[in-house]
């Protein structure tokens, strides 16, 4: 491939990540991606195929990005979870495409089967693998937390499994016990968090 098209790939890229952000996947015009690349619509089918197609490319780059920038702390048998995670909440700051694409793909797709879907899979697992074999039986003190944080905290444990369920698919299957496992952490999780016993 010739630098001039890479240079139109990356600029489509680019075009169709605020595209899809803003828009999703129904309310995306290929038009005014297009205009914003700097490219042809018939370039776009070319490197790309349908609306729907790059869609699937835009999420699986961006979630191929977050992956490399943030992996998961698994050296040396330690684990530092205020590093990963203060390291997870920049990044997500810093890209909020990343969590709008997962959610207009939660209202295109809710429950079914998504683009890519076996090999996300295979990612959120092993990713799960890997703070597993690093989790330690000593946990961190716990500081205090302000009331709005902790709520929007709350808020969130509660929300992203319900707001994407797709995503939770992937991570804790879909066995009848599912959710169940799910809520049981959730509150798990939450007690921990606000230092209750």
């Amino acid at each position: 491939m010739t630098s001039r098209s890479e240079q139109t790939r990356t600029r489509i890229y680019q075009a169709a990540l605020a595209e899809f952000a803003q828009y999703g996947v129904a309310g995306a015009r290929v038009d005014r991606i297009a205009r914003e690349a700097q490219a042809n619509k018939q370039a776009i089918y070319l490197y790309f195929g349908d609306k729907e197609t790059l869609f699937a490319t835009v999420l699986k780059r961006a979630l191929g990005e977050l992956a490399a920038a943030v992996p998961p702390p698994t050296a040396a048998g330690t684990v530092n979870v205020t590093d990963y995670i203060d390291r997870l909440f920049t990044y997500h700051q810093e890209h909020p495409e990343v969590t709008r694409l997962l959610l207009w793909e939660a209202l295109e797709y809710g429950d079914r089967p998504v683009p890519d879907e076996e090999s996300r899979r295979e990612h959120y697992q092993q990713k799960a693998a890997d703070l597993n074999s690093v989790r330690t039986a000593a946990s961190e003190q716990i500081t205090a937390i302000d009331a709005p944080a902790l709520l929007l905290i709350f808020t969130g444990l509660v929300g992203w499994p319900l707001g994407v369920p797709q995503v939770r698919r992937m991570i804790v299957g879909q066995e009848k016990d599912a959710m169940d496992r799910v809520k049981a952490a959730v509150v798990a999780a939450a007690v921990t968090i606000a230092g209750q016993k």
